[in-house]
């Protein structure tokens, strides 16, 4: 696989659904400060619990719900590779997420073009026991989709 730097609009992009959304456990220490613009979307995926306390995401067409997060700074791909155990080196099924690109639309459906997501395989969703979300959405401490976030 060979590794592209892509930028959107001059920011880079990343569809986030788990504990980098804001509110969640991960966004104060990975985004919050380097976040330019928040945006509440969704993808077309299938959204699974996991019993390590996160969730996981696959292809697939159902609606996967959380935020478009946009960074000014492109090393932050760095750091969230680190946390999401991604080497772009590696074999895929090595790595527990995968960073690939992804069509992202706000909630009436509109296309607002491609982000960066980090998706596990099916196989290593099976492995580590998760549970199919079937509403596309994930919080670890209790959020809804109704979540106000404060920048």
């Amino acid at each position: 696989m060979v590794e592209l730097n892509i930028k959107f609009s001059g920011l880079v992009r990343v569809f986030v659904y788990g504990t980098l959304k804001p509110g969640e456990v991960n966004y104060k220490k990975y985004c919050a400060g380097k976040v330019v613009d928040v945006k509440r979307t969704f993808v077309e995926g299938k959204l699974f619990a996991l019993s390590m306390g996160y969730p996981a995401m696959t292809l697939g067409d159902s609606q996967v719900y959380g935020y478009l997060l946009s960074f000014s700074n492109p090393r932050i791909l760095n750091e969230l590779d680190v946390l999401e155990d991604y080497q772009p080196t590696r074999q895929p099924p090595k790595n527990l997420y995968n960073r690939q690109i992804i069509e992202v639309y706000e909630p009436q459906s509109l296309a607002l073009g491609w982000a960066w997501v980090y998706l596990m395989t099916l196989d290593r969703v099976e492995q580590l026991g998760g549970f199919l979300q079937p509403d596309g959405w994930w919080s670890g401490c209790g959020l809804t989709t109704n979540y106000n976030y404060g920048l």
